[in-house]
C-alpha cells in the first residue's frame, strides 16, 4: 500500500514525487538533487511546534510543513483556530505623557489595532475586546501600572 506523502509549501498543498534525494552536508545544510539536477539547501529556521520548517533553496525561501492525516481532523474540529486573548484592561507599561488616544468607548479592538501613543512608545493590542471606558485624557502623565483603558 502506497502512503500518501503531501506537503504545505509557501500555503498550498502539494504531493511528493519520488525521484528527489537529500545528501545532508551537515544539521542546516543539504544537497537536494531530483531529475539530474542539484540544489543547495539550508534550513533557516525550525519551529517544532506547529511543524514547519523555512528553507532556503537556490537563494528562494520556502516554508514548508508536512500534511498528516490528524490536520484534518483537527481542522473539523476547530482546534486549529488561533486562540486570541480577552482584553480586561490596559495599564502603563512606564510613566510618561498620552499623546493621543486612538480608541473611544464602544469601539471594538482587534491584535494589532492601535489604542494609544504614550511618549516615545505606541501601544497596540495583544488581544480583542470592547472598550468600556478610557481612564485618561490627552497629554496627561501616567504612572507606570496606571489604569488607562478598561474593556468589557
Amino acid at each position: 500500500m502506497a502512503v500518501e506523502k503531501k506537503f504545505i509549501v509557501d500555503g498550498v498543498e502539494i504531493e511528493a514525487h519520488s525521484g528527489a534525494n537529500i545528501l545532508w552536508k551537515n544539521r542546516d545544510f543539504f544537497e537536494l538533487t531530483y531529475k539530474g539536477q542539484s540544489f543547495n539547501g539550508e534550513i533557516v529556521k525550525r519551529d517544532i511546534e506547529n511543524k514547519k520548517l523555512t528553507l532556503k533553496l537556490n537563494h528562494r525561501i520556502f516554508e514548508i510543513r508536512k500534511k498528516f492525516e490528524l490536520d484534518a481532523l483537527i481542522a473539523k474540529l476547530g482546534l486549529d483556530k488561533v486562540k486570541v486573548k480577552k482584553l480586561k484592561e490596559l495599564e502603563s507599561p512606564m510613566p510618561g505623557r498620552i499623546l493621543s488616544i486612538h480608541v473611544k468607548v464602544g469601539d471594538h479592538v482587534k491584535v494589532g489595532d492601535p489604542i494609544l501613543s504614550l511618549e516615545a512608545m505606541k501601544i497596540k493590542s495583544d488581544g480583542e475586546g470592547i472598550v468600556k471606558s478610557v481612564a485618561i485624557k490627552k497629554e496627561e502623565v501616567v504612572d507606570k501600572g496606571q489604569l488607562l483603558i478598561e474593556f468589557e
